[in-house]
Formats: C-alpha cells, sequence, structure tokens
C-alpha cells in the first residue's frame, strides 16, 4: 500500500459519501440543515477517518482506532439514511434499499480491514 487511495475502503466510501451529499441536496428544505446536514457529515467522516488513519499507519494501535471510527461513522449514516427514509423525507424506496444494502457492505469491509490489520499489519516498512 503506497497510498490510501489504493484502499477498497477509503474507494468506496468516498463514492458513496458522494452520492449521500448529492442525494441530501434533494431532500425538503426543512432537512436540508437538519438530517440533511447530518448525513452529509457522517458520511464524509467515514472517508476522512480512514484518510487520517492510513496517515498514522506508522502506528498500528492509532490505525486500527481510526478504522474504528470510520465503522462507528458508516453504522450513523446508515440510521441517519433510516431516518430520512421512514419519515418520509427520502422518498425513493429503490435508492433507500441501495444506500443501506451499500453501507451495511461498506460496514463489513471496514470490519474485515480491521481484523486484516489487528492480525497481519505489521507497521510502515517505507
Amino acid at each position: 500500500m503506497k497510498s490510501y487511495r489504493e484502499l477498497e475502503v477509503y474507494k468506496q466510501s468516498k463514492s458513496l459519501a458522494i452520492r449521500v451529499h448529492g442525494l441530501s441536496l434533494t431532500l425538503p428544505k426543512f432537512e436540508m440543515y437538519e438530517e440533511g446536514s447530518q448525513v452529509r457529515r457522517s458520511s464524509k467522516a467515514i472517508t476522512s477517518a480512514i484518510v487520517e488513519g492510513y496517515g498514522r499507519r506508522r502506528y498500528k494501535n492509532e490505525f486500527i482506532r481510526y478504522l474504528v471510527f470510520a465503522q462507528s461513522e458508516c453504522d450513523e449514516t446508515r440510521e441517519h439514511i433510516d431516518f430520512l427514509f421512514e419519515t418520509g423525507s427520502m422518498k425513493d424506496e429503490t435508492v433507500y434499499r441501495e444506500l443501506s444494502v451499500a453501507y451495511e457492505a461498506l460496514s463489513k469491509q471496514i470490519n474485515k480491514f480491521i481484523q486484516w490489520v489487528e492480525d497481519k499489519y505489521k507497521g510502515n516498512k517505507e
């Protein structure tokens, strides 16, 4: 790994954050600054935590710590998406299901990456 940009969890989280950002801008005005703001922040925080953790990869425990933050932000994003759909602010059930499945898969992917770092990562060799 020479760059965080090579990490599949990074690629997936960034792609989803961009999608959620666009979606949040289509929400009703009253949600734009409430739940819309929250879902934008939490979705982008996943990617940010992965990047920050990678930047601290020399210290295995710090790397893991930030990956755990990324996973918790992922779960938070799913919760915001659930709220938006269940309150009727997000009307498209297909989009809701796609995002829900994608964030569930991302959470599992991050968890597997955390396990890999715990078990096999030796620290920065560069």
